[in-house]
């Protein structure tokens, strides 16, 4: 069997989905890998690598999108290229279920297997396909480091014979696992981290880490069966707007994480409580490209509201791609192996599997 991959218009993910790591695998489990020419050279992934392995190299696209029996991308591909894919051929990728529903029931009435992976169960067999997971992990990691840049003051406190300067506040605003890894990497550079989250099992995990967990009081658990974030009542929103309305007042730097799967971010950071915090303030948004946790932001855009620069991008994983690349990879492969009947050498869609019944598109 064919397992191929074109390359991403970079304008919009420079990530990749197949690395030379991973072609190893493919090729040892019995695929032939396939991709376009100067695939992973931005990565300094050269032609000359992939080929050293094994891979073919295809200048035509259209040739390698039909020729291939496994296609995997990081998005959905372009209207075009979607035109080449046949019947019994398998699709796999991030493909945004949700926005892009129509267009994936129409490739699931041609007979394309179409698998989008963020819609992955929550489940210990699927820890190592969840790219969620590997994905959020490196964008809370880099909102902090992109918020400190914008910063105009010391992270960690600094005492010295001219005085002492004090710690910044961190708060996150929800503690999945972005938001955990935004509370590591802020406590790790000497910031204080508070954070909140409408799960009441994330207060564990947030203080075991350093951070103070800020809880409204006579809260509801707030979590679905797979471990998501619901939407919360008026009467507790209320009480969370209360809470921060308060602390934000005192808080330096605000890293939003809060998502629901499959619907608009919810508005937490409000514009009358953006108005009482301290100028030079930073607010990272990782919501922006589902519309935001906080009042004021834009994609792509920094925005300064009295003083507080208000900051989210379409994807901030662009700036990590190397590393974000290497992970989703091996998820994907590890979803592929899932897959694959070594026997038959076929791909097996074995509904009784959870794993694959859950992200088949049907």
């Amino acid at each position: 069997m064919k397992i191929g991959s074109i390359a991403e218009d970079k304008s919009i993910d420079k990530r990749i989905s197949i690395t030379p790591e991973i072609s190893k695998k493919y090729i040892n489990m019995g695929f032939k890998v396939q991709i376009s020419e100067k695939y992973g050279e931005h990565l300094g992934f050269e032609d000359s690598e992939y080929k050293e392995i094994g891979v073919d190299l295809v200048h035509n696209e259209k040739k390698l999108i039909e020729s291939s029996d496994v296609i995997v991308q990081m998005g959905l591909l372009n209207d075009n290229q979607l035109s080449y894919l046949k019947a019994n051929q398998t699709y796999i990728g991030v493909l945004n279920s949700y926005q892009n529903n129509d267009k994936l029931i129409e490739l699931a009435k041609k007979n394309i297997n179409v698998f989008s992976l963020e819609l992955l169960p929550r489940i210990t067999r699927a820890q190592s396909m969840d790219i969620l997971s590997s994905q959020a992990n490196l964008a809370g990691y880099k909102a902090v480091l992109e918020s400190f840049s914008i910063f105009e003051k010391a992270i960690p406190m600094m005492m010295t014979a001219a005085g002492t300067v004090p710690a910044a506040k961190v708060l996150v605003v929800g503690a999945g696992v972005a938001g955990l890894q935004a509370i590591a990497t802020a406590k790790r550079m000497g910031a204080i981290v508070f954070a909140t989250d409408v799960r009441i099992a994330s207060k564990e995990q947030v203080e075991s880490l350093g951070g103070k967990f800020l809880s409204v009081e006579g809260s509801e658990n707030l979590e679905t069966e797979g471990g998501y974030a619901k939407e919360a009542s008026e009467e507790f929103k209320k009480k969370q707007e209360d809470l921060l309305a308060d602390t934000l007042t005192k808080i330096d730097i605000v890293i939003c994480t809060a998502l629901i799967p499959g619907k608009k971010a919810p508005l937490i950071i409000k514009e009358n409580m953006i108005k009482n915090m301290k100028p030079g303030s930073v607010i990272y948004d990782l919501a922006a490209i589902q519309g935001g946790n906080s009042a004021f932001t834009e994609v792509d855009k920094v925005i300064d509201k009295n003083g507080v620069k208000i900051l989210g991008e379409k994807n901030i994983l662009n700036k990590l791609p190397s590393s974000s690349s290497n992970l989703y990879a091996k998820n994907v492969y590890n979803f592929v192996a899932n897959l694959y009947d070594k026997e038959s050498k076929k791909i097996n869609i074995n509904l009784e599997d959870e794993i694959i019944s859950k992200t088949i598109i049907k």
